[in-house]
């Protein structure tokens, strides 16, 4: 009970170093974690991907097409249990700042192939029936302020014109991990336009998504898809859905290991703060423990006193950092939803927050303790007053 005092009121003696020195480490704290939950976010989509799903494109890249007509020749490979399609659309939403993923799904089967993309009944029924129908993520739709039975038209990129919209469903996703700001209308209404307007673009799509029957055959799969269209004008590539979406964060992997090394840094910084700190109190207070080794005290009881205060600091940074991070999250969330549309803090980096600090504070107590045990009493002594 005497060295908690002692620890509590030596943090309080210098208050406006200590709030300081706090306010670093929550700052860092904060910056830490925010880097963290972007990394997260980054490869949330990985881990929203599905075992049991496989993606089918184009061999040469994913900008050129496949036949609709491959699609019934999957459905007969063995292994197969559902053969789904879409192509990307790339609309854009009154003007080119309002981003959002839009695709052209056959809407049926792609619900089927995603149970983590929650609709209600009504709503799905609606959808299935208009032809012109569309269903949007929560995020999105509260974004743009959309209602069910609203029209939304959006500017084509890749498929030039204006298309008109109706709202007919509102999806929430199973796990935090969904993406809940997608857009998603019926690739036969695309299509119908398509034989008008593009003819030579009409009947194909950007890729499939095929569903297997069990996930440890799905390697075998993705072969026996790709030998049944190999040597021909299109050929496929297959891959599971993880891989899929691997292959797009591999293109900016050079950002993701710069965020992690970031991340290092945030932690060396918080360390030379509280170091910094601590050896200067140690150095103030060399003649006190000088004198509390004459009353009695072992070295021990002194080295628990300066660690104590390195890590009461370091926690106090903790949790303000922590706590702040959360309102963050919500404002970065939705100022980046375009974007980063899955950001969340989870609780492996608030536990990761905290050991960080514990490490910060033990490190940074080690060499002015080792300096207080290493020095003499008389020596020390010499300092009070």
């Amino acid at each position: 009970m005497i060295l908690l005092k002692m620890i509590v009121r030596n943090a309080l003696r210098r208050p406006l170093r200590t709030a300081l020195t706090v306010a670093a480490v929550a700052v860092a704290i904060l910056a830490f974690t925010l880097l963290r939950a972007l990394l997260a976010a980054w490869y949330s989509a990985v881990d929203a991907s599905s075992a049991s799903r496989l993606v089918a494109r184009n061999a040469v890249s994913i900008m050129f097409p496949l036949p609709i007509s491959y699609a019934d020749r999957m459905r007969h490979v063995e292994g197969v249990a559902r053969v789904s399609y879409g192509s990307w659309f790339g609309g854009i939403y009154v003007s080119e700042k309002n981003f959002f993923a839009n695709f052209a799904v056959d809407a049926q089967s792609y619900l089927d192939l995603y149970p983590e993309l929650v609709l209600p009944a009504k709503e799905k029924a609606d959808f299935l029936r208009d032809r012109r129908g569309f269903v949007a993520g929560r995020k999105l739709v509260e974004r743009f302020g959309w209602h069910i039975g609203d029209i939304v038209t959006l500017k084509g990129t890749l498929y030039p014109g204006e298309w008109d919209f109706v709202l007919r469903g509102v999806y929430e996703g199973k796990t935090r991990t969904v993406d809940e700001t997608q857009f998603f209308f019926h690739w036969q209404y695309l299509n119908e336009r398509l034989k008008d307007s593009f003819p030579s673009m009409a009947d194909t799509v950007g890729f499939f998504m095929i569903g297997v029957k069990d996930p440890q055959s799905a390697a075998a799969v993705a072969r026996s898809i790709d030998s049944a269209f190999k040597n021909s004008r299109a050929e496929t590539l297959t891959e599971s859905e993880r891989a899929f979406v691997l292959s797009f964060i591999s293109m900016s992997e050079a950002i993701v290991k710069i965020v992690k090394v970031v991340s290092l840094v945030v932690i060396a910084i918080i360390m030379v703060v509280v170091a910094n700190t601590m050896a200067m109190t140690t150095r103030e207070r060399t003649g006190e423990y000088a004198v509390l080794k004459t009353l009695g005290f072992s070295w021990l009881s002194i080295v628990m006193v300066i660690a104590g205060e390195s890590w009461f600091i370091s926690a106090a940074g903790c949790l303000t950092g922590v706590i702040a991070a959360f309102p963050a999250v919500g404002f970065l969330t939705t100022k980046l939803s375009a974007y980063f549309p899955v950001f969340f803090i989870d609780a492996e980096t608030v536990a990761l927050d905290v050991v960080v600090a514990f490490l910060v504070g033990t490190v940074s107590m080690v060499i002015p303790s080792w300096q207080t045990c290493c020095i003499r009493v008389a020596d020390a002594l010499k300092k009070v007053g």
